[in-house]
């Protein structure tokens, strides 16, 4: 039974595609085919895909929203899976604590929403953060000063046997742009945020006065895999960038973008070549003129 049969015959509750453009399942609209790519519905799914993938010897990749990723021109090989848990548990505690449990395929931006909706305030950051639960926990995304790290209370994910397993926040070793998931296998597939009740028309101000921001300061129009490069410990990568003259410049269809150094944008026909030609100029050139070795922060996979 080949690969395809295995999948049908198995998987009850998620959709597969084979050889699937990737172009349209990441933010930045570059990318090669995935062998097989699934979009994962349940626990039980996924746990026989891990156990079949590792007792096969078969790559598997996730990609979570697709929003923080550049996929390589040539795909990606093996199965390639897409978290869409969504699940949202909502528990009021006595002393006016809400912890929320959500699945790791949550869209961050609606759950903002669905927040300010409930009166729930202390997520109003997240709210324009292209991304899901799952990603966002995976590399401690953050946005005005805070991190998903303030917010996290435990995380729940499957290791390589398909075992469920539990963390605390202080077991998760996160750091700027980092949780222990950024070196591991194991897969997230729901965290509890912990949060406060609050004012619906302030939450709902926050989050408007943030995307306006947004919107204002951040090329939101093109496609993009958000902030390309991390920032340094003493220094804002953006700022030497720009200050290095390479706002707007362009290799390909891939451009430094004219309104924040920080993101590499795809003008429209861009392949994965044309980024990472880019990133690689980009770096060499700020390494040469400030002695600085910017990192990504972005997530490239494929070949």
């Amino acid at each position: 039974m080949n690969i395809s049969e295995q999948l049908k015959l198995n998987l009850k509750n998620s959709n597969i595609y084979k050889n699937e453009d990737m172009k349209k399942h990441t933010s930045f609209k570059i990318g090669g085919k995935a062998d097989y790519y699934i979009q994962v519905r349940s626990i039980e799914d996924l746990r026989w895909i891990v156990k079949f993938t590792k007792e096969n010897n078969i790559p598997l990749t996730v990609t979570g929203n697709g929003s923080n990723l550049l996929v390589k021109d040539n795909g990606i090989r093996g199965i390639t899976i897409n978290i869409n848990l969504d699940q949202i548990e909502v528990n009021y505690e006595d002393d006016g604590t809400v912890l929320i449990n959500l699945g790791a395929g949550v869209k961050l931006g609606m759950l903002a929403r669905k927040l300010a909706d409930l009166e729930i305030q202390g997520f109003e950051f997240a709210s324009g953060i292209p991304g899901t639960i799952g990603g966002a926990i995976r590399m401690n995304a953050g946005a005005y000063g805070k991190e998903f790290k303030e917010i996290i209370q435990d995380v729940t994910f499957m290791d390589s046997d398909g075992s469920l397993k539990s963390l605390k926040n202080d077991e998760i070793d996160f750091s700027y742009r980092h949780s222990r998931f950024i070196s591991t296998n194991e897969i997230i597939v729901s965290g509890t945020i912990k949060l406060q009740k609050g004012n619906k028309e302030e939450i709902l101000e926050k989050i408007n006065n943030y995307q306006s921001l947004r919107k204002e300061k951040q090329p939101i129009d093109m496609p993009s895999a958000g902030s390309t490069f991390k920032r340094g410990t003493n220094y804002i990568t953006a700022q030497l960038i720009d200050e290095a003259g390479l706002k707007g410049y362009t290799i390909g269809g891939a451009q430094v973008s004219k309104k924040h150094a920080g993101f590499i944008v795809n003008t429209g026909e861009a392949t994965a070549e044309d980024v990472l030609n880019l990133i690689e100029y980009v770096i060499k050139v700020i390494y040469e003129k400030y002695g600085k070795v910017i990192e990504l922060e972005i997530e490239i996979v494929g070949e």
